[in-house]
């Protein structure tokens, strides 16, 4: 088993926020460390996924209209599937 290093960090919070940690540490019999930390490594997490997302977005509008941006093979197959569906198959899988 990795031991892990913690470390401390001083977090003023307003008196609301720390009341509503309370209530819930309470409520829920965790410590309020441990509901902070868990809403941190939440917060940290959906960051990286906006910045990941942001990074493939940029990419996209990069590459939009290059070479790379299209593989004329796969388009064609993805053209001619739709083509091939029933009228109502399309909207079913859009609603």
């Amino acid at each position: 088993m990795t031991k892990t290093t913690l470390r401390n960090l001083h977090v003023p919070l307003p008196d609301l926020t720390y009341m509503k940690l309370r209530i819930e540490a309470k409520r829920t019999h965790r410590p309020a460390t441990e509901i902070a930390r868990e809403a941190i490594d939440r917060w940290l997490a959906e960051q990286h996924r906006l910045q990941v997302h942001d990074s493939v977005m940029e990419y996209a509008l990069d590459i939009a209209g290059s070479p790379a941006d299209l593989d004329e093979q796969l388009e064609a197959a993805g053209i001619e599937s739709f083509l091939a569906m029933e009228p109502d198959a399309w909207s079913e899988q859009h609603t």
